[in-house]
């Protein structure tokens, strides 16, 4: 019996070392992958533990446009980035609110005038996303990209409709009749139809204004193009909506050859910052699935995301094809 004793304790003790070996090694781990992938960011963007190199920056643009912040410090940290030498906007985006997109703009054009900048279309730059795009001195896409869709959209639900059909009426007391409209528990009546038509037109005015501008279009030229439709990028260059055809390596040549950009420089992706500069929240996620807890990765995944989130209100700049619209 107190050979059995003394083996229970024996395994004991051999377990715990097992667990404080185990959770050193953990440890160890996270630090370490933390530290490459610290190393690996701070590289890509010409900061760190490494000497600057000369390089082209790429500011991707994708998605639902609808303004944030962490994208406005990016752009601010490639403008300020001495080893940056030159920026090519990759744009794949249907547009967004028409906020986001002219602050999209601004900060682009504030880019600009410090660093050469290239647009390039990789799949479409529509509405909101062609204002990104006309932020750049030149613009190349791809032969199907799909370019243009200048236009102000405002959409609201009328629910009036239905709720007369379950019997239900929303009564409201305001202080002016064009107060809350358009409500959608009502028919929008003509004033307030018409002082929404104001502000669509004036935005758009404003839309039309920054592409005759910035694509140097005569009114003639600009009422062709302002229809709110899209264009193929091969229909594109003749109306001036874009420069040129091709990949990024075209447009990355347009900088050497008319920007004096040096040839051969590599291409790396900015991104923007996630609320930790340090990958903490990855490396642990790693450490986790190490050991097996894959719910707890996933969790400690989505604590280090940095979300943006996406207007629900107000003027849209964006492009949205029916099903019967849809290039198949």
């Amino acid at each position: 019996m107190a050979a059995d004793a003394e083996l229970l304790i024996d395994r004991r003790r051999l377990r715990r070392k097992l667990s404080l070996w185990r959770v050193v090694g953990i440890g160890g781990l996270v630090v370490a992958v933390g530290a490459v992938g610290f190393r690996v960011r701070s590289g890509a963007e010409g900061i760190g533990f490494g000497a600057v190199r000369p390089q082209i920056a790429r500011i991707s643009v994708g998605g639902f446009i609808s303004g944030s912040e962490a994208t406005t410090r990016l752009i601010e940290r490639v403008r300020d980035a001495s080893a940056v030498q030159g920026v090519v906007v990759s744009i794949s985006s249907p547009g967004g609110t028409t906020t986001g997109s002219e602050e999209l703009y601004r900060n682009l054009r504030s880019l600009a005038e410090k660093k050469p900048m290239v647009a390039f279309v990789d799949g479409t730059a529509a509405s909101g996303a062609y204002i990104a795009a006309i932020a750049a001195d030149h613009i190349v896409a791809r032969e199907t990209a799909l370019v243009g869709s200048i236009g102000v959209l405002f959409q609201y639900p009328d629910l009036s409709g239905l709720l007369d059909k379950v019997g239900v009426k929303v009564e409201s007391v305001k202080s002016a009749p064009l107060k809350a409209e358009p409500s959608g528990f009502t028919p929008t009546s003509p004033e307030a139809r018409a002082a929404l038509a104001a502000v669509v037109g004036d935005t758009y005015a404003w839309f039309k204004g920054l592409v005759s501008e910035r694509r140097k279009m005569t009114d003639k030229e600009l009422a062709v193009v302002s229809d709110g439709r899209v264009f193929s990028g091969r229909q594109s260059v003749p109306l001036k909506l874009i420069d040129g055809l091709g990949g990024e390596r075209q447009a990355i040549a347009w900088l050497e050859t008319e920007r004096g950009v040096a040839k051969d420089l590599p291409v790396l992706d900015w991104k923007p910052k996630s609320r930790s500069d340090f990958p903490l929240w990855s490396a642990l996620g790693l450490g986790a699935d190490l050991v097996g807890l894959g719910g707890l990765a996933t969790r400690l995944r989505q604590v280090g995301d940095e979300t943006a989130g996406i207007a629900e209100n107000g003027l849209l700049v964006v492009w949205r094809p029916s099903p019967a619209d849809a290039v198949r």
